[in-house]
């Protein structure tokens, strides 16, 4: 698989699986396997599930305590043991089988929303209460991630890689524009416990699916075997690749500053539109849709370049300050569109890009790195978000994460570019001007 920046002659990543990996353009390929599709089909339930509980969850805090902030510091507990444990959850998946570890995280997650639906339902619920289960949750989160990104490889091989990462996208954005509908629904009718009922019961359905998988059907991959030193390996193998780290680095700055949508969007529901629990819930469904659209154009690309994660990148932070400032409810639900859009393609193209360029006994530990930068940074970037925008008001709290997450992919994708060999050339067209990265001979040869 070719990668690109502003450079397509940036170190590519190579395929290390057993197998070539090979473009496809059919949009559901991979759900013709069956271990992926029972997969699929179990996580879109629980997804579903799981966004109704975060909606829930984002809206009992701001009902009990009336403050953006505390709704920052619930993300920012549920993110934190991924930045303080992720790598070390990697090191546990790359030596563990996956599907019995799959099977205790999705267990698990299913009985920390029981838990919070008896509180909430039996009326004792308080909001340290919300911020323990969400801490609890991230804890688990830190093993289940690693293990569902690189367990998909092993359902799918190297050849349908790209495409089950796209449709992951897919399927967890499917449920991102369901799960906030019937979230809204559930909230003014009766009530948010029973929101997080319906996420603990959801988890039977990919409980099922790991149960029902044929593992002879499972492409092996050898486990890293217990011993020392396994964490700064992982950290090593990262440095040393750049087609790794500043994918990863920027997807670290996108996740801490661009990524905080319960923070703004309950915001700009309450303070700018005034518009309660059902404008909260149709910003994030609209978020959603946009998403979507993205993830299903993503499954019909056959190749992730870091090009196009820059340039998306790059875009996004555009897009941000442009809804931050937007004058209409109208012109600002727009944008959450084109933003969910964008921001899914920078998360399939990283994602994807890095899982391709990895050799199959470190993704565990790689992908626990991107996920912990990824989410882990939240815990950093939700608490100030919170406070910008708890004291600036939201359209500056938006505008300023869009900021950050604009002005990193222009330094990444100037470093990508250097690596690569690159250099920009700024000239005229034809009467207009021409923006493009040349290969440094060429500008030497012009000289």
């Amino acid at each position: 698989m070719s990668t690109g920046t502003g450079a397509d002659s940036a170190p590519g990543p190579t395929t290390h699986d057993s197998q070539p990996a090979t473009t496809k353009t059919n949009m559901f390929s991979s759900l013709k396997i069956r271990n992926y599709r029972l997969f699929f089909t179990g996580q879109v339930i629980s997804n579903t599930g799981t966004w109704m509980q975060r909606i829930a969850q984002d809206w009992l805090v701001l009902s009990l305590t009336g403050s953006a902030a505390a709704v920052g510091i619930t993300t920012a507990l549920q993110f934190l043991p991924m930045l303080l444990f992720g790598l070390y959850g990697g090191v546990l998946v790359d030596r563990l089988p996956k599907r019995p570890v799959l099977l205790f995280t999705q267990s698990a997650m299913g009985l920390t929303g029981l838990a919070l639906a008896a509180l909430t339902l039996s009326g004792h619920v308080q909001v340290w209460h919300v911020y323990l289960t969400a801490f609890v949750l991230g804890l688990v989160t830190v093993v289940d991630n690693p293990a569902r990104q690189s367990f998909v490889s092993e359902m799918v091989g190297p050849g349908q890689l790209q495409n089950a990462v796209s449709l992951n996208s897919a399927n967890f954005q499917s449920a991102r524009l369901i799960g906030p509908a019937v979230a809204g629904v559930l909230i003014t009718g009766v009530g948010t416990g029973w929101a997080f009922l319906l996420n603990g019961v959801s988890f039977v359905a990919p409980i099922a699916g790991l149960l029902l998988m044929r593992a002879r059907e499972l492409h092996q991959v050898e486990r890293a075997p217990r011993g020392k030193g396994q964490l700064r390996e992982g950290l090593r193998y990262v440095a040393g690749r750049p087609e790794l780290i500043w994918p990863i680095v920027l997807v670290g700055f996108i996740g801490t500053f661009g990524f905080n949508f319960p923070v703004w969007l309950s915001a700009f529901a309450d303070d700018v539109f005034q518009g309660g629990a059902g404008a909260y819930s149709m910003f994030n469904i609209l978020v959603a849709a946009g998403s979507l659209a993205g993830a299903l154009l993503a499954a019909r690309r056959g190749t992730s370049r870091l090009r196009l994660l820059v340039v998306a990148a790059l875009l996004f932070g555009v897009l941000e300050v442009a809804a931050a400032v937007a004058p209409s409810l109208w012109i600002f639900s727009a944008l959450l569109v084109l933003i969910g859009m964008v921001g899914l393609t920078v998360n399939v193209t990283a994602n994807s890009s890095v899982q391709m360029a990895t050799d199959p006994a470190m993704r565990g530990r790689v992908m626990s790195l991107f996920m912990m930068v990824f989410m882990g940074g939240t815990p950093l970037g939700a608490p100030v978000v919170g406070w910008v925008t708890d004291t600036y008001g939201a359209r500056v709290g938006f505008a300023a994460g869009g900021l950050v997450s604009a002005a990193a992919a222009v330094a990444v994708g100037l470093i990508l570019a250097r690596v690569g060999g690159l250099r920009l050339s700024v000239g005229w067209h034809r009467g207009h001007p021409h923006v493009r990265f040349v290969p440094r001979e060429r500008l030497a040869t012009a000289a």
